[in-house]
């Protein structure tokens, strides 16, 4: 599931992390823009935020399949 992390400037401890199966991230010149399925879900002037750093949880080992066998 894509996750974010957002730091902002102001570093008051109000950073906002951000997940959903279908998130996607949009940057112009003045806003960075969270989107998922529904449309846009989060949105903040790009002067505000330090950064955007991808921060997707771990997978458990138990939940991922074996790659395929060559034959």
């Amino acid at each position: 599931m894509p996750a974010y992390l957002i730091v902002y400037t102001e570093r008051r401890g109000d950073d906002t992390v951000l997940e959903d199966d279908e998130l996607t991230l949009e940057l112009d010149a003045d806003w960075a823009t969270f989107h998922d399925a529904h449309g846009i879900c989060f949105t903040s002037p790009r002067e505000r935020i330090s950064s955007i750093q991808r921060v997707d949880p771990q997978q458990d080992p138990e939940d991922q399949e074996p790659a395929p066998q060559k034959e």
